[in-house]
């Protein structure tokens, strides 16, 4: 096995969520699919793949609103695995054949995969060998987060998808008898809950070892905010800004601004910093130990957080009348960096960055992101046009809430921004997305990143998200056989030809 990648080679990979990858029943899954993208990735001369965060979605199938920060998502389970391990037969993983191949239709998904893991609980229950009954007791046994996520869920499915706020006041409260009670009332669909995550962590262990052995690192994804309907702010009320019956006091968002008048209200609840430092930031150092166990480097969404953030009252419709407040800056970083001696981090400081965002991200040394698409726009200082790219940096074409490199090209409306385009990048504006791509592989940055949607030549159609458009985001699939001999090629060609190919 080689050893894992390091964020300060000069180096390349795709961006591509497991779920948008080719499938049988309807999503990408963590077996043959993840492996057959892993060994292309290795055929193109890549080092990196990169991921959206992997927990359990919730409204709007956004991984970055899950109902957990450590939790795996069981939409993400290889039913195809599960037969080889012999929980489930080889008529179970029949999907209907009227699904599309190029979006994931999440309902029904959810559905048909629900019914299936089901199906092999109940068959691990009654028949599986004792070896693998004894790695399940262990895996209960010392996974840390495990009784709480399995609970909530019990919970949450006993009351009908209801928030937990909504939940019967001692359960909501999480008063001592009421729990205990309900641990025993759901201690079948508490042990079904806990038989999923052992699924999921037997099959991402497999495949992080796969791509270890194929020279390919994973890049994760850490939420600066998490969901107010999670196990983590259920669990951990004092943690958060919450009142007495469990709602946010205040909420994140961001205040106006040239593209939103009113502000953004992102409706996450705040952090009780003071809470948090009374514990030595635990919750946080267990949330980042978790993340890092999977991936080999992890991307911070929302990196400004931690020194300010926007605090609107839980009551307001919009954010036009928040306030600043301060974060703990570098407190958490320093308890992680004496724990781990390095930080395989990477700081998403998109947005307003003030100095003090500076100060905090280069004290740490970690790699901020240019995203190339944001260099011919809303950017006076030019600092996502690659000429300016520092070394330590992570260079994109663009990310996931981005239109594709074709798609942002075409949108184009302005002749002075597109005359623009054609001068800076020397193009006529043909095969825009491959010019995008040698640009952002030949740039200074030590990483660069090009999502696969790119790779592909689409144009809208193929967006992964629309930021503020709560439906129809994060279905995109990429069909069979998309990513040819001939895009692998030239990838490889471009890699090797700016330095970033793997040793």
């Amino acid at each position: 096995m080689q050893p894992a990648p390091t964020l300060r080679s000069r180096a390349s990979g795709i961006l591509l969520h497991p779920s948008s990858l080719p499938g049988p029943v309807g999503i990408g899954d963590l077996g043959a699919p993840a492996v057959r993208f892993a060994q292309a990735l290795a055929e193109a001369k890549q080092t990196w793949w990169q991921m959206l965060p992997i927990g359990p979605t919730g409204f709007g199938n956004s991984p970055y609103a899950a109902l957990s920060s450590f939790a795996g998502n069981p939409l993400l389970i290889s039913l195809e695995r599960l037969v080889e391990e012999g929980w489930l037969n080889g008529a179970d993983t029949s999907a209907p054949a009227a699904w599309p191949a190029d979006r994931v239709p999440f309902a029904e998904v959810e559905a048909f995969k629900t019914e299936r893991l089901r199906r092999a609980f109940a068959t691990f229950e009654r028949g599986a060998s004792g070896s693998d009954k004894d790695k399940f007791e262990g895996f209960r046994r010392t996974t840390g987060w495990l009784a709480t996520w399995s609970l909530y869920r019990a919970l949450k499915d006993a009351h009908q998808g209801a928030e937990w706020v909504n939940w019967e006041p001692g359960v909501r409260g999480r008063e001592a008898g009421p729990l205990e009670a309900a641990k025993t009332r759901l201690a079948a669909e508490i042990r079904y809950h806990d038989f999923v995550q052992y699924a999921f962590a037997r099959q991402w262990h497999d495949l992080h070892v796969r791509c270890r052995e194929l020279g390919i690192g994973l890049i994760g994804d850490i939420p600066f905010y998490v969901p107010h309907d999670s196990a983590e702010v259920w669990a951990h009320q004092d943690q958060f800004d919450l009142g007495r019956r469990g709602r946010p006091m205040r909420v994140a968002g961001v205040p106006p601004d040239d593209f939103a008048k009113d502000g953004q209200l992102w409706g996450f609840p705040l952090y009780n910093w003071e809470s948090m430092r009374a514990t030595d930031y635990a919750w946080w150092l267990a949330r980042f130990r978790t993340t890092l166990a999977h991936f080999d480097a992890v991307r911070i969404d929302h990196f400004i957080g931690f020194h300010r953030a926007w605090a609107v009252p839980g009551r307001l419709k919009n954010a036009l009348h928040g306030r600043w407040i301060q974060g703990p800056d570098g407190a958490v970083f320093e308890r992680l960096k004496r724990e781990s001696g390095s930080l395989e981090l990477i700081a998403e400081d998109l947005g307003v960055v003030t100095p003090e965002v500076e100060k905090l991200r280069d004290g740490f040394d970690l790699p901020g992101i240019r995203v190339l698409q944001f260099g011919f726009g809303w950017d006076p200082a030019q600092t996502h046009l690659p000429h300016k790219y520092p070394k330590r940096s992570l260079a994109a074409t663009g990310t996931h809430d981005n239109d594709t490199s074709r798609g942002w090209y075409e949108a184009i409306d302005h002749p002075g921004t597109k005359d623009w385009v054609h001068r800076y990048l020397k193009t006529d504006g043909k095969d825009i997305a491959w010019v995008m791509i040698q640009a952002v592989l030949q740039s200074p940055a030590d990483t660069a990143i090009v999502p696969a949607q790119d790779l592909l030549n689409l144009g809208s159609e193929a967006r992964m998200n629309r930021p503020g458009v709560a439906t129809g985001n994060w279905g995109w699939r990429m069909l069979p056989g998309a990513l040819t001999p001939e895009i692998l090629r030239r990838l490889g060609m471009l890699t090797q030809e700016s330095r970033r190919a793997r040793a």
